[in-house]
């Protein structure tokens, strides 16, 4: 396999440096408004999420699939992205990425049920999926080392603000509509982005022929899938929803095709034609930062799932009062991530780390004693606020050293290995949570308590599960250091 190199639409013709740093700043410039609309829907059902159980006739742990689903499509998809990234130009798997989002927008706008909403969710997580992968590759393929931090500050506002933001925008949506124009309102946005992005996206990597390997694309959505169906399944029969099959069948079911994944990867990895390039976790600093990424997305997924849940059934707060409280939390991580990327740039990622790190397990330790029945509503934005520092100066340190401690020639797999595993941890964080909720619910209601009781006790459950969970990221912060930039890195300055 050989480096990736930059390449113009015209590569014949030499352009000068300002040329190229305009065609750069134009390229990630593009990428970043488009992934931050695909990205905003991964969480705006949170809040709709009460309204649907009652328009739609579901219960709640079936209404999550909405969100679950969507993450386990994500999941299936972006491995695949790896390979994607190097057989098309940056600008067809744009457009691709885009046209999948966009129809599956307008699926979701003129659904009628639940299934169809759903089959509009996966559509449109097969655009965001590719979207991801593309962003960070070309965003490392194109900036100097000693920038990225600065960008990744950026890519950050996308990657964990978009989907922090997205309960606050539905509720305000919910407020004076129904659920249908959380589409409504999206789809004009991305068709606008499509349009521009096939005018204007240029192509800045070489088309690499390498072929893919349908064997480990199979293992991989069969072990991506029966993990995050059976953990989801566990929260569902929690619930009382008859189950078709025992939820331990598909957990063991992915597992072993996890496993199965692994060995094949490891196999093929010499011959350069890896689904997956798992070559990556040979960078100790990429292994114990993707470890601490599945940590982060499983808090912050988890919480964005719980809180709104809390908020409306055990508070009685509306969908407008829940965005609004929300809202504080998701403008603080938005302002933070450019200042944290110059931190990062200065002093590396562990001291933001450490201080991150220890935030959001106080955090998550804070919600697991005190939201419970009667707890005032102004605790919530504190609470999320302090939980969004410490994401803040989480993410974009995680982004930039795990990314930047392996070989140029795997970043596109490194991007991969990455986003799956943001949204693994996303949706297990998801389901989890939910199976917490549900099933700690479901004992407090057989002891007596009553519905909003019980909900409120399901709910403490989850955050102390999720606080105990956190203190595996505070220890690992400790060893994340700053990459030695590896020979052949990038030296296109594109910020």
């Amino acid at each position: 396999m050989t480096n990736t190199t930059l390449s113009t639409d015209s590569p014949t013709t030499a352009a000068s440096p300002d040329a190229d740093a305009g065609r750069n700043r134009l390229v990630i410039g593009l990428l970043l408004v488009s992934a931050f609309v695909v990205i905003l829907n991964e969480t705006i059902m949170s809040v709709a999420l009460p309204r649907l159980i009652v328009d739609l006739h579901v219960t709640a742990a079936t209404a999550q699939w909405l969100t679950t689903g969507f993450m386990l499509t994500m999941a299936v998809v972006i491995p695949i992205t790896g390979f994607l990234l190097q057989r098309f130009t940056t600008r067809a798997v744009f457009i691709a990425a885009m046209s999948f989002f966009s129809a599956g927008t307008l699926i979701a706008v003129v659904s009628p049920a639940f299934p169809e909403l759903l089959a509009g969710r996966i559509v449109q997580a097969c655009g965001t999926a590719i979207m991801m992968p593309l962003l960070m590759t070309t965003a490392m393929t194109l900036v100097a080392p000693e920038h990225r931090g600065r960008v990744m500050g950026n890519i950050s506002i996308v990657i964990s603000v978009a989907p922090a933001i997205g309960p606050t925008i539905s509720g305000l949506i919910l407020q004076a509509f129904s659920w249908r124009f959380m589409f409504i309102f999206v789809l004009p946005i991305a068709i606008a982005a499509l349009v521009l992005g096939t005018v204007k996206m240029k192509n800045v990597t070489e088309v690499q022929k390498h072929r893919l390997d349908v064997v480990s694309v199979i293992l991989s959505a069969f072990a991506f899938a029966g993990l995050l169906y059976g953990l989801s399944s566990v929260g569902e029969a929690a619930s009382g929803t008859p189950q078709p099959v025992p939820p331990i069948v598909p957990v063991v079911v992915g597992v072993v095709a996890l496993a199965l994944f692994v060995w094949r990867q490891l196999r093929l990895a010499p011959r350069g034609v890896a689904l997956l390039d798992l070559r990556t976790f040979t960078s100790s600093t990429f292994t114990v930062s993707i470890v601490m990424m599945a940590i982060s997305m499983l808090a912050l997924f988890g919480t964005l799932i719980i809180l709104p849940i809390y908020m409306q059934s055990v508070l009685g707060l509306s969908t407008l009062d829940t965005g609004l409280l929300l809202l504080p939390g998701g403008v603080v991580m938005g302002v933070l991530a450019p200042f944290v990327g110059r931190l990062y740039d200065r002093v590396g990622p562990t001291p933001p780390l450490i201080a991150g790190s220890i935030l959001t397990s106080g955090a998550l330790w804070i919600m697991a004693m005190v939201l419970r029945e009667g707890t005032p509503a102004y605790v919530i934005p504190f609470v999320h606020v302090l939980l969004s520092i410490g994401l803040a100066l989480t993410f974009t340190p995680l982004f930039t050293a795990s990314l930047g401690s392996v070989r140029p020639d795997l970043y596109s797999h490194g991007s991969a290995i990455l986003g799956t595993v943001q949204q693994v941890a996303g949706g297990i964080g998801t389901a989890l949570f939910v199976t917490l909720l549900s099933t700690g619910a479901a004992a407090a209601a057989k002891g007596g308590a009553s519905v909003v009781a019980s909900t409120a006790s399901g709910v403490q459950t989850a955050f102390l599960v999720g606080a105990i969970i956190s203190l595996f990221a505070v220890a690992a912060s400790f060893f994340v250091r700053r990459p030695v930039v590896p020979e052949g890195a990038a030296v296109v300055v594109g910020h």
